[in-house]
């Protein structure tokens, strides 16, 4: 018989294993119902819609092993890292979506948001003084317009599957909608400097290295309380601290 595993529990969204199944309960309705939406829409490899079931989504799990962990070496070829990116490409490329995503564009709105989190990391000891303000000075390069695109959202590398050098999927769609591209190719390579360039090989055309190192510095910054809110640790070896000391 198989066993239910809790996959990541927090208020608003919780995730459940059954054998190849995978149950997604969110809180928030109209979102699942955008995921379900992104799914449908990408040009990329998505996992299979069971049934759909509000407050529950039911998908299959993919083929494949993810791409990396955060913390951990890579252990898949360079070729599966292009074909990551050459898939970033072809959803980047696609029709947008009818929606923006969170932050997908107003960026007195985004700068705000990184300056308050950037004074409560300092006033509560998160984090040192000189490091918080070295990666605030890198992540401005990261706020300046863009052309918005279709995104995933939150594509850090455990949401990235591949079987050898092949793409097999790409999870978790809750945060899709119109943003900036170079957020999802920062995010997806955030930790794993040494593959941005097989990334970029896969991805294409234009793509600034330093918007993407700044966006490392940005999304790192935002996350690191709430990180240690929900009991994971930003300062584990080759974690989101080690990625804020590199632009030291």
């Amino acid at each position: 018989m198989d066993e239910v595993s809790v996959v990541v529990a927090h208020p608003e969204r919780a995730t459940l294993r059954v054998g190849d199944v995978f149950l997604k309960v969110d809180t928030d309705r109209a979102r699942l119902e955008r995921e379900v939406e992104a799914m449908t829409l990408a040009p990329v490899p998505t996992p299979d819609i069971l049934w759909h079931e509000p407050p529950v989504l039911a998908i299959a799990a993919v083929r494949g092993t993810v791409l990396a962990r955060l913390c951990r070496p890579s252990t898949s070829p360079p070729a599966a890292w292009a074909s990551a990116g050459a898939a970033l490409r072809r959803l980047h490329d696609a029709p947008l979506p009818p929606w923006i995503g969170r932050n997908g564009g107003n960026l007195d709105e985004l700068a705000a948001e990184l300056d308050a989190e950037c004074e409560r990391l300092v006033a509560d000891d998160v984090l040192p003084r000189d490091l918080v303000t070295r990666n605030r000075e890198v992540a401005q390069a990261a706020l300046r317009p863009w052309t918005p695109a279709f995104t995933h959202g939150d594509l850090h590398i455990a949401h990235v599957f591949a079987d050898g050098d092949e793409l097999t999927g790409i999870i978790d769609w809750s945060e899709a909608g119109q943003g900036d591209p170079l957020r999802d190719v920062a995010t997806m390579t955030l930790g794993h400097p040494e593959h941005l360039d097989d990334v970029l090989a896969g991805y294409g055309g234009e793509a600034d290295p330093a918007i993407i190192r700044a966006w490392w510095s940005l999304r790192t910054l935002l996350s690191v309380r709430w990180l240690i809110e929900h009991n994971y640790d930003p300062f584990s070896p080759g974690g989101e601290v080690d990625v804020l000391r590199a632009r030291m």
